[in-house]
């Protein structure tokens, strides 16, 4: 790798740093290229990201950014997860580590908050965003059509009443 390319490499990496919501560092050694692209398969179905770092470059490219209480977690090999979603990348890299021992979860950042491991494993805990979408919609609707349901009755029951004594009139 060239000076050009570390110095644009810094710089995407900076803007990942500053930009996305959750950033989570791993350890992946002992990893297979199958095990590493089946990983990163599930980060993009997640709509997160996924990168074997070089600790020096990540060193350069988290000074002066929000991130920078991560510099101490980058040794040995390092990955790092991260996404617009504050609880995708969590969920993908702490699933993945449970049926993978080689991938060990370190520690991450959530806007400007460093989190240790155990923060990342509850943050994964949670429902996601489009989870919670669909909780409210559902909330909100369910409402929604038991009222429509309690409005409907009365009026259907005087219509059953209106009917009843139009046949009274009817018969006599």
């Amino acid at each position: 790798m060239d000076r050009v390319q570390k110095e644009e490499l810094v710089a995407s990496m900076r803007t990942v740093f500053e930009e996305k919501a959750l950033v989570v560092v791993t350890h992946y050694s002992g990893l297979t290229v199958a095990e590493m692209s089946d990983l990163r398969d599930k980060m993009r179905e997640a709509g997160a990201g996924f990168k074997v770092t070089k600790n020096r470059l990540m060193r350069l490219a988290l000074n002066g950014t929000k991130c920078s209480a991560l510099n101490d977690l980058f040794t040995g090999p390092t990955a790092i997860a991260y996404s617009d979603d504050p609880v995708a990348a969590a969920k993908v890299a702490v699933t993945y580590a449970k049926s993978n021992d080689k991938l060990v979860v370190i520690g991450g950042i959530l806007g400007e908050e460093g989190l240790d491991v155990d923060g990342v494993k509850a943050l994964a805990s949670l429902p996601s965003l489009d989870e919670l979408r669909a909780r409210i919609v559902g909330m909100i609707s369910t409402p929604a059509t038991r009222i429509a349901g309690v409005l409907q009755a009365p009026a259907s029951q005087v219509a059953r009443v209106l009917g009843a004594h139009a046949e009274k009139g009817e018969a006599a």
